[in-house]
């Protein structure tokens, strides 16, 4: 799934460093497009699966109407504050709508385990509790890049 970095290949994460990284982070950032063009770019919770990461929306967002329209998403996931502690993952791809619009909690087999790893996240619950306000997005990424500047400082 990641893309042949040619650029940057030394400081590119391994598949398991890349994995480890994204079940710790808490935040990303979400850039969606309208169909005239204009960007739109919010900070959101998320899980990755190890192979998908999975975004809880608000349904009445101006992300949510853009993704309808344009399904077409990039995310970022980073953190660093100085120049040699920079890391992060790039993940860019088509989105799907998995489960109903908003979520009630009906059963949906899909989002059995994005549901129990994100309840656990981010309210240490077993299961997530349902407002009615939010959905599931799915981004199976086309397109991931990654970075870990601390590398820069290690052996060649």
């Amino acid at each position: 799934m990641t893309v042949a970095q040619r650029r940057g290949r030394r400081i590119m994460m391994t598949d398991e460093e890349r994995d480890a990284y994204l079940t710790q982070q808490r935040t990303c950032r979400v850039a969606t497009v309208s169909p005239e063009g204009m960007p739109h770019v919010g900070a959101l919770w998320f899980v990755w699966d190890g192979t998908s990461l999975w975004l809880y929306s608000l349904t009445r967002s101006l992300r949510w109407a853009q993704l309808r329209r344009v399904p077409k998403i990039a995310v970022v996931v980073d953190d660093g504050v100085e120049y040699g502690e920079l890391r992060g993952v790039e993940l860019s791809g088509e989105v799907s709508f998995v489960g109903e619009v908003p979520r009630a909690g009906e059963d949906c087999a899909e989002l059995e385990l994005p549901e129990r790893l994100f309840a656990a996240k981010y309210f240490g619950l077993d299961s997530l509790p349902h407002d009615e306000r939010h959905a599931w997005l799915r981004l199976t990424p086309g397109t991931v890049r990654s970075w870990d500047f601390r590398k820069l400082s290690g052996p060649a």
